[in-house]
């Protein structure tokens, strides 16, 4: 081993994660927040390039490594580790909170990383400590974390074993960009689809992170799909497929959270829409597409953390997560309600929020590179985001028809941690330089210009009026969404029962048949056995002996033979 920094910032969480279950009151809070706070300060202490090497059979494995990229990444897992940690200050289930660290841990094992084995390691890391936050949801939690841990499972294999492929043609196991040009590449790049949420796996993550808790769906949005995100960008920037792959999940993500009742699935819904943008970028290939994608992923996990917390703090105080059972929540919930509005604008690109300038950079690099459909898709996109999620989360959270409802504000931790995101939400937008200095490329773009403010403002009135206009047909109603999940808990669930049926009939069968066997089997022992039977009968001397000499007989001869 070598290298001035032995111990990464990755393994400060995972430590910090450990000793939670030792800890109780202020002492846990304390660490939950000192453990982040500390990686932030580390995480801009670090200077750029390989800081620690292991060898390991015949590899050098680099934990540790800094450039640009993986210093913004790393930047904004560790501000969405601190309010996560405020946000869950009332949590009382611990195991969720040490699994949440170990879970940022591994993301920023991944940001960090300078090779493929690292990459992997710190994956799995993630997959195993994700699904145990799934986990302590409570009640129906269970199967979703099964499926959950068994999809992100499906992609550690395919991440591996291309990761093996890899080092077996090539003897290489750079963290690098690659060309998908061949079958070990090819299964890296569908392991880390999956991670993003791309089809056919799109629907695990509507059906797992709103089976978590209040708290835990916090953490949750953070790090998988940015995770895989970050990966992508460093190792197949400019690969045309995943223009595709963004592209359906854009509209595939404004579809089903328009037909969504539940609020926090829609909000998940809007991870793969924001996520698809993403891919967009990465497929672009060019330095502003790049920044674009890094850009987006940073102000993603700020504003959707923000909306989460605010969806989070209602269900803590009302218990309930449907559009058809909430409304007039402005009237006691306040506070809560302005943070949501204020990541329903980001999320919307609202000028003056963090989606305007990050968002921005991606259309401009599908316009740079002369991609006009994909620069449509894109804007209309945009105004399908402030259609599905920056209007209908808010309206029926807090504005639509009063329930009834009249619970307490959230908690004070839960404020200020909402409170810090918002202040970065809108800090980002009045001061884009904050997010541009930290790209891995140099940004000359401005984002506010006339012409664009005008014409988002007018993309933005003109979604607003369509969704006030058709309110009577957008109204949710009480019903479960599947889409992919339909071919394994629908169809595969029939497929079970249909197969218990067959194989419990075939069953019996057999279990018949072999008692009938044995039926007979008895009646014939019975007859050559049984008290009248012959070998029942006392037989002669002589007889005896004739056959005891035919059996030796053919005992000498087998043996002579």
């Amino acid at each position: 081993m070598t290298g001035e920094y032995a111990l990464p910032p990755a393994f400060l969480l995972i430590i910090a994660g450990l000793l939670l279950p030792f800890l109780s009151g202020y002492a846990r809070n304390f660490v939950m927040l000192l453990a982040p706070v500390t990686a932030l300060i580390l995480v801009w202490s670090l200077p750029d390039g390989p800081l620690l090497t292991i060898d390991y059979l015949g590899y050098e494995l680099v934990p540790l490594h800094v450039d640009a990229l993986s210093r913004l990444f790393a930047t904004v897992f560790s501000l969405a580790l601190i309010g996560g940690a405020l946000f869950a200050f009332d949590q009382r289930k611990t195991s969720e909170l040490t699994a949440a660290f170990i879970y940022g841990g591994g993301s920023l094992g991944v940001v960090f990383a300078g090779d493929l084995i690292t990459v992997f390691i710190f994956s799995e890391i993630m997959a195993i400590a994700s699904s145990l936050v799934v986990w302590s949801g409570g009640a129906g939690a269970r199967a979703a974390g099964q499926r959950y841990a068994a999809i992100h499972f499906l992609a550690g294999v395919l991440l591996m074993a291309g990761v093996a492929g890899e080092a077996a043609t090539t003897g290489s196991i750079a963290f690098e960009a690659l060309a998908a040009d061949s079958w070990p590449r090819w299964l890296m790049l569908a392991g880390l689809l999956i991670n993003a949420g791309a089809p056919p796996f799109t629907s695990w993550l509507a059906d797992a992170y709103p089976k978590a808790s209040w708290s835990g769906t916090v953490f949750l949005s953070a790090f998988t799909t940015k995770t895989a995100v970050f990966v992508l960008i460093k190792l197949f920037p400019g690969t045309e497929a995943l223009i595709y792959f963004g592209t359906f999940m854009v509209f595939y993500g404004i579809i089903f959270a328009i037909l969504e009742n539940d609020l926090r699935r829609v909000l998940v819904y809007s991870i793969n829409n924001q996520v698809g943008f993403m891919l967009v970028a990465i497929g672009i290939g060019s330095e502003i597409a790049l920044n674009g994608a890094a850009a987006h992923a940073f102000v993603h996990i700020v504003y959707k953390a923000l909306m989460l917390m605010a969806a989070g703090a209602v269900l803590y105080r009302t218990g309930k997560t449907k559009a058809t059972d909430l409304g007039g929540l402005y009237k006691t919930m306040p506070f809560t309600m302005v943070c949501g509005v204020i990541g329903a604008l980001s999320i919307s690109a609202f000028p003056y929020t963090s989606g305007f300038v990050a968002k921005s950079l991606i259309t401009k690099g599908a316009s740079d590179a002369n991609l006009g459909m994909v620069w449509y898709l894109l804007t209309a996109a945009s105004a399908g985001a402030f259609l599905y999620v920056g209007l209908k989360f808010p309206w029926f959270t807090f504005f639509h028809k009063d329930a009834g409802l009249r619970p307490q504000e959230a908690p004070v931790a839960m404020r200020f941690a909402m409170a810090m995101m918002a202040l970065i939400c809108l800090a980002i937008g009045i001061f884009p330089e904050l997010l541009y200095g930290m790209m891995p490329y140099p940004v000359t773009y401005q984002p506010y210009y006339y012409a664009h403010i005008v014409a988002q403002l007018q993309l933005l009135l003109f979604s607003g009026l369509v969704f006030f206009l058709l309110l009577p047909i957008l109204m949710p109603t009480k019903s479960l969404t599947l889409d992919f999940d339909w071919l394994y808990r629908g169809l595969g669930s029939s497929l079970k029962n249909l197969f218990d049926q067959i194989t419990a009939a075939l069953w019996s069968q057999i279990v018949t048949r072999v008692t009938n066997i044995v039926k007979v089997g008895f009646v014939v022992i019975n007859r050559w056995h049984g008290p009248g039977g012959v070998f029942a009968e006392t037989w002669p001397t002589g007889r005896m002996a004739l056959w005891t000499t035919i059996l030796l007989g053919l005992y000498l001869l087998v043996y002579f033979l």
